[in-house]
């Protein structure tokens, strides 16, 4: 407190000031005093505490509310699927979030899901974290080693809960995929109450899982594992209704709420109530193509991605929507329309949750946090778990995910993904999707709104951000420290910074062009400095070596720069050694992907309009031109 009673202020979030180390003053003054009267102590005691107790009931009154905390996640969502992104998905809940706060376009999370959630919880990287691989691929040199446990270790500690011990109440719904034992679980990891899918993924309308292994999802409920589900369970609108419902029981106790919204949507299979399903129909038998190039001109005119941006280079694998029969493309148009269903049925719940915080006044107090947890998925998820006739996967699959028509697309027992093209769609202008370390797999479209956004609203931020860099920012909102020992146990140092400044319009970047970020899972492995990245991928997506790509210039990644600047691929190759040797990555000596250079067509370079053949027109000539045969 300044000396004439004003508070003062710190960055982003007001801390009470404590009294402790008053009151230990005052027992040092009465001890020095003990030759007073009993009278006179009593009564010296008595005003002492009176005049103590001033400033602290100041403080209490006159200091801000320190805001709630909602960051949402969604589940393999593209860079290009919200409206404010350059979608034609309507996103209007979203939007608005974007229109009241700021959007991010150079922010990175990690290439597949709960490496992502690992560091959005911890603020370290994944190979200290336990998730230095997927739990579903842990290669046999990985297997026992710290940091590859496939579940979010214990020499970590979470976001949720330093904001717990910072007074802040824990919610969480949604998926978790970051462990099931039971000290894996939400509840052991800082949420106060949660309703939590423990798999990777599943039925939106029931606990029916993907293999014969696991053929029953796994669900928590404030800590105790769930035998059913409610009876009117959907996912995307199950998950709201808890959060309001967790949000509403606490109401008037005066504790700001964190809530970590992890939602299934719109990871496949693509399930959606009927009412959901015809918003967009036939909207995408124009083929992707056309979608990309109208998705990326919305973009550069908003100021999304520079003017004179190329698209990535269609997959090479992927045909040209204008080759394919009519019902082929409605049939695949149809898979996007149901994608699209999904996001918009996605956006509806979260503008559930947003009129409710309007509604109980808690809107203008609540920090907002949107992203993807990773590109958009382009494999085929389900072929790749159910595997080949005579499995015993695929037995499991024939019989529990069993509905394939088309008109039965969203129902319970159906498994749609809408593959590659439409991937590539959700990740425009980037090249390739989830899994992979090319900007689609690892580049995604970032809202933050609320009272630590002092930016002009509705501005574009273009600033090197990365999703460690949250906990850091968060926990300055809420007042909390990082500490560098938690439960006895020294735990990592972050690895991200605090966005503070950026957020409070007092800078554009954390980082400078000496700064790096770094990835590798499944083997494939990137560095980023500066406008600069390195990238090393498994053939066929990558070469099989080092490609340099300037993405200031090129954020399509169209153009290997590595022969033309070798020395900048020695410098960067030396952060990347370091990185390594930091974070003790063990690269894996198996991957799902060994095979796939021979499983796949041989890569070709894609050029529009080649080969000619298949592009000619009928030739029509000119009328006076005409005639019928002569006798």
């Amino acid at each position: 407190m300044k000396p004439n009673g004003s508070i003062i202020s710190c960055p982003l979030a007001c801390r009470a000031a404590p009294i402790d180390g008053s009151l230990r003053r005052t027992r040092a003054t009465i001890r020095k005093r003990a030759n007073l009267s009993p009278l006179l102590m009593t009564l010296w005691v008595a005003v002492m505490v009176a005049v103590l107790a001033v400033p602290a009931i100041t403080i209490a009154a006159d200091a801000p509310r320190r805001p709630n905390i909602v960051i949402i996640l969604a589940d393999d969502l593209g860079y290009a699927d919200m409206g404010s992104f350059g979608s034609e998905i309507k996103t209007p809940n979203l939007d608005s979030l974007a229109k009241d706060g700021v959007r991010f376009t150079n922010f990175y999370t990690h290439a597949s899901c709960s490496p992502t959630r690992s560091m959005l919880l911890s603020g370290v990287d994944t190979h200290l974290n336990g998730l230095g691989n997927m739990n579903e691929m842990i290669a046999p040199n990985q297997r026992g080693v710290p940091g590859y446990e496939g579940n979010l270790n214990n020499r970590v500690v979470t976001l949720p809960q330093l904001l717990k011990d910072a007074g802040y109440h824990t919610y969480m719904v949604g998926k978790w995929h970051l462990g099931k034992q039971p000290d894996q679980i939400p509840a052991a990891r800082g949420f106060e109450r949660d309703f939590s899918l423990l798999d990777g993924g599943g039925s939106y309308w029931n606990m029916m899982n993907i293999t014969a292994a696991v053929p029953k999802s796994l669900f928590t409920e404030d800590g105790r594992y769930l035998t059913k589900l409610p009876e009117d369970y959907y996912a995307t609108k199950t998950y709201t209704d808890k959060l309001i419902g967790y949000i509403d029981a606490n109401r008037g106790d005066g504790k700001p709420f964190f809530a970590y919204v992890a939602h299934q949507a719109p990871h496949d299979p693509y399930h959606l109530p009927r009412e959901w399903r015809k918003r967009h129909d036939g909207e995408y038998d124009k083929g992707w193509d056309a979608v990309r190039q109208e998705r990326l001109k919305r973009q550069v005119e908003m100021g999304i991605t520079p003017a004179g941006t190329e698209l990535a280079e269609r997959m090479w694998f992927v045909p040209d929507p204008i080759v394919l029969a009519p019902a082929s493309r409605y049939i695949l148009g149809k898979k996007m329309e149901l994608y699209a269903g999904m996001v918009e049925n996605m956006d509806h719940h979260i503008g559930r949750l947003i009129e409710h915080l309007k509604k109980i006044g808690e809107y203008e107090n609540t920090i907002f946090i949107f992203f993807g947890d990773n590109g958009a998925e382009g494999t085929d998820l389900f072929g790749m778990i159910a595997g080949s006739p005579g499995s015993r996967d695929n037995l499991f699959a024939a019989i529990n995910w069993s509905q394939t028509h088309p008109n039965a697309w969203g129902d319970p027992e159906s498994w749609v993904g809408y593959g590659p093209m439409w991937a590539q769609v959700s990740m425009t202008p980037f090249s390739q999707f989830k899994g992979w370390l090319a900007e689609g797999g690892i580049r995604n479209g970032l809202i933050v709104s609320g009272p630590a956004v002092q930016r002009q609203k509705g501005s574009i931020n273009h600033g090197l951000m990365h999703v460690a860099d949250l906990m850091p920012t968060l926990l300055e909102v809420a007042g909390a420290t990082y500490p560098k020992t938690h439960e006895g146990r020294e735990v990592p140092a972050l690895m991200g910074k605090s966005l503070g400044p950026v957020l409070a319009g007092k800078a554009d970047s954390v980082r400078t062009d000496q700064d790096y970020l770094a990835w590798e899972v499944f083997g494939n492995r990137a560095v980023r400095q500066g406008e600069w990245k390195l990238r090393w991928q498994i053939k066929p997506f990558g070469k099989g070596d080092w490609e340099l790509f300037n993405l200031a210039a090129d954020p399509a990644e169209r153009k290997d720069l590595a022969a033309q600047h070798p020395d900048k691929v020695k410098a960067m190759l030396a952060v990347w050694e370091s990185y390594v040797k930091a974070n003790n990555v063990i690269l894996p000596n198996r991957t799902l992907f060994d095979t796939m250079e021979k499983d796949m067509p041989q890569r070709v370079t894609v050029y529009p309009g080649f080969p000619p053949l298949i592009y000619q027109q009928q030739f029509v000539p000119p009328k006076d031109m005409l005639a019928d045969p002569k006798p």
